[in-house]
């Protein structure tokens, strides 16, 4: 039986901590509320591949998927708002679950919610499905009598924060698959197609040009060594991902990826929407300052700008505001920062971050639009270029061995 790892509130208020056998997340989550506890977090323990499968096979670890989330808050948003109430529109849920994954999710929330538990409570139970800025949403929602609209408003930043990221991933897709095509296309012709005319020009004895010598020299060296270089970026690509988990490296990678040209002009645009949507959104729905900045930081996913929100933090704390901060930082763009400032000069900093997340947001799209309209002509060029190299090499020797046989 698969271990987990726990973390609770105990009945005293006090943080338990400890690893519980159990056939799945569900049934730690049961047995720490029969005791009294409430679980804050179950996660698998590494125990072997094994243990690991087990624990898939019985069906634990059941998380939902962004798009999943985004349509159960659209849905429940708008049985709240029609008057039903919080059980019978999880019940509905249930009903109506495209599979069995979000089924078992949305019974382990109402089975919370039935034995007394908030909405907020029972979300925090599934970390891995609904995030922070999600559950703080929901419990400022439920603290102020008005989940119906909270919910209605999150999945609308959810849709946001779906579009966003769907317009950078698909704009990826074409010049990736170009590259793929170029990089496959160059290598098939110096392995396969140019070594076909290596004997021919041997048994010549023609002198080639320098271009096909050092074409041929290159063929047979991707023939020997390419799977050796290819296991050796790899390999270099793995020790990347662990060097980015230690912080002070992951702190001077992203601050060196902000300042890339044209790259980092786009992530900062992204940067700048992410933080005002998610800062606008909490704000509005009246979560502190502080506990917002707590959960911006969440959510950038880049350690030199979470490190400026960190500062900010501190400035806030000490009752000065938050443009003065973030605009040393260098980070954000200066537009964000000249909103902001208006915001707190007019007590009304939720509302102006929203509208600087829409413009970001925009600047974002149009941004990834200009660079894939000037990258996708460059590879193509550039591999229409390395091609035609590579067959004008070729009737270059070609033409010297006409030249021989004159």
């Amino acid at each position: 039986m698969p271990e987990f790892r726990y973390y609770a509130i105990g009945p005293g208020g006090e943080i338990q901590r400890g690893v519980m056998e159990a056939p799945n997340e569900a049934a730690v989550v049961e047995r720490l509320q029969r005791q009294g506890s409430t679980a804050l977090r179950a996660d698998l323990a590494r125990g072997g591949f094994f243990s690991e499968l087990l624990h898939l096979e019985l069906g634990g670890g059941q998380t939902l998927r962004w798009q999943e989330v985004t349509d159960l808050t659209r849905e429940l948003s708008i049985m709240l708002e029609a008057g039903q109430d919080l059980d019978r529109a999880l019940r509905f849920l249930i009903e109506t679950a495209p599979n069995r994954r979000v089924r078992a999710v949305m019974e382990q929330l109402r089975a919370t919610v039935r034995d007394g538990g908030s909405f907020a409570a029972a979300l925090a139970q599934h970390p891995r499905s609904f995030t922070r800025l999600y559950i703080g949403l929901v419990r400022a929602g439920e603290a102020g009598g008005t989940l119906g609209p909270t919910l209605d408003r999150l999945a609308s930043l959810l849709e946001n924060q779906r579009r966003l990221s769907a317009t950078v991933t698909s704009a990826l897709i074409y010049p990736t698959l170009l590259v793929v095509a170029a990089i496959g296309s160059i290598t098939l012709m110096l392995t396969q197609v140019l070594p076909q005319f290596v004997p021919l020009f041997e048994q010549n004895g023609a002198n080639l040009p320098r271009s096909t010598q050092f074409l041929i020299d290159a063929g047979a060296f991707v023939s020997a060594w390419g799977m050796v270089v290819l296991a050796g970026v790899a390999a270099a690509v793995l020790c990347l991902r662990v060097a980015l988990r230690r912080p002070g490296f992951r702190a001077l990678w992203d601050g060196w990826m902000l300042r890339v040209p044209v790259v980092g002009g786009l992530m900062r645009e992204i940067l700048a929407a992410r933080f005002a949507r998610t800062l606008g959104s909490l704000l509005i729905n009246g979560v502190g300052l502080i506990a917002t900045l707590g959960i911006v930081r969440e959510v950038l996913g880049n350690l030199a700008a979470v490190r400026a929100v960190d500062l900010a933090t501190v400035s806030a704390k000490g009752g000065a505001g938050l443009s003065g901060p973030l605009a040393a930082s260098g980070i954000f763009p200066a537009r964000l920062i000249h909103l902001l400032r208006l915001g707190e000069e007019n007590a009304q900093l939720g509302a102006m971050a929203l509208r600087a997340a829409e413009i970001h947001e925009d600047r974002a799209r149009i941004g990834v639009q200009r660079l894939m309209s000037m990258l996708v002509p460059a590879i193509t060029i550039l591999m229409g270029a390395a091609i035609a190299g590579i067959v004008a090499s070729l009737m270059m020797a070609m033409l010297s061995l006409n030249d021989l046989a004159s």
